[in-house]
């Protein structure tokens, strides 16, 4: 019998509350084997983007070193998530005609360049080209045009880009940590191919990862992604309220909140109480766990709203017939589904990984969903990497760029 070859993927997730590490075993059957998981506190970042280079180089350095122990083995190569409020998504269309009145390979490239043919500043980069859907003559809804007869072809994509100094800055801090990095990946795409199913990706779904500093959005229908977008809310700012209605460190406001939260204070029994480290060196306090509730709703309440807004602005509000689906650190927290549903008025559900092995129980979270997500999208993306293996890659397209539009001059 012969031997199933194995191959190593490495995802890490940069997030402004943690920075996670997970190593997968991906075989030729492309089962994807959780094998080690490191995690550290992140304290370089601010709302996703990186504000200090050495501690978030430190921070890397000790979550891979945690995983490369529980695996085993070296790792050289990573997919690094990449979020913050500098991402923008924007659908895009392109027409080409066909030359031979047989779709070929070239015409496919020809009309995804013609689709990705939009104005952009040279101060952003283009992190995805997502393909929607091909359109041939007048027959629509085509996800493989190749061999088809026509004599027009379209592409409609969905483009999502960053801006360039925020990309650099997650390279360089993972290539000064002793990594190179293989591609760079849209978190909450990455946490789709974790907790989606393939019927919600067809029926239509909205997936939103609240993380730490940012909420990502990411909606998707006929198994496509059909709108992005990032909001600056997160976590963080539910301790900053508690730590504020408290009147207690922000330290202490993330445990308050992790053991004692809920996101829906009808949910709560009135006599449950709660002690509360006091700032300046005074005693300890009991408050009860509902006036914990009162300060925490009104917050989350008002992303989901935001939410709920940019759904709506997306035009896809008729289209997520499956609901919305929870995911990221945040919403562990009871009570948030279920605000969740009264907001959206939608069904919702928390967005757990699926269809992985190995150390299942360990990352077995909604806030390993992006991690997972990684290894996952790099095990299906093997070789297709965009971004090259170092910072300087960025520099060298732009620099392309700008030669070709002196060409056109001179």
């Amino acid at each position: 019998m012969a031997k199933v070859k194995e191959q190593i993927v490495v995802g890490l997730d940069i997030g402004t509350t943690k920075i996670c590490a997970i190593v997968a075993a991906v075989n030729d059957g492309e089962q994807v084997d959780i094998i080690g998981v490191g995690t550290t506190p992140s304290k370089g970042l601010r709302k996703g983007v990186v504000i200090n280079i050495d501690t978030t180089v430190d921070s890397i350095k000790k979550a891979v070193e945690e995983a490369e122990l529980m695996a085993g083995v070296p790792i050289q190569g990573v997919y690094a998530g990449i979020a913050g409020g500098h991402i923008k998504g924007f659908n895009s269309h392109g027409v080409v005609a066909v030359k031979s009145r047989e779709v070929t390979k070239k015409d496919v490239e020809r009309v995804i360049e013609a689709a990705q043919a939009v104005a952009m500043p040279l101060d952003r980069e283009v992190i995805h080209i997502l393909k929607q859907e091909f359109i041939v003559d007048d027959q629509d809804e085509i996800t493989d045009p190749l061999g088809m007869s026509g004599v027009r072809l379209e592409a409609k994509v969905h483009i999502v880009t960053g801006a360039v100094t925020s990309a650099q800055n997650v390279i360089k801090c993972c290539n000064r940590a002793g990594l190179d990095v293989l591609d760079i990946v849209l978190e909450p795409l990455a946490s789709s191919v974790a907790v989606l199913t393939e019927e919600e990706r067809d029926l239509g779904v909205a997936l939103v990862d609240i993380g730490g500093g940012t909420t990502d959005i990411a909606i998707f229908r006929g198994g496509t992604i059909k709108h992005s977008a990032v909001l600056a809310l997160g976590g963080n700012n539910l301790n900053n309220d508690i730590a504020y209605g408290l009147r207690t460190p922000a330290s202490a406001a993330d445990k308050i909140k992790r053991q004692f939260g809920c996101a829906l204070s009808e949910m709560v029994e009135k006599g449950d109480e709660v002690e509360v480290i006091s700032v300046g060196g005074h005693k300890p306090k009991q408050i009860s766990r509902k006036y914990l509730a009162d300060i925490i709703e009104p917050r989350v309440e008002e992303i989901f709203s935001l939410i709920n807004q940019e759904i709506l602005r997306s035009g896809q509000e008729d289209r997520v017939a499956s609901g919305v689906v929870l995911t990221g650190g945040t919403v562990i927290m009871n009570g948030m589904p279920e605000l969740a549903e009264q907001v959206f008025d939608l069904p919702v559900r928390r967005g757990y990984p699926q269809d992985i092995g190995g150390l299942v129980d360990i990352v077995n979270s909604p806030m390993f969903a992006t991690a997972v997500g990684l290894v996952k999208f790099a095990s299906e993306h093997r070789g297709e990497g965009s971004f090259g293996t170092n910072e300087s890659r960025i520099f060298d397209r732009i620099l392309y760029t700008m030669k070709g539009w002196l060409k056109e001059f001179f």
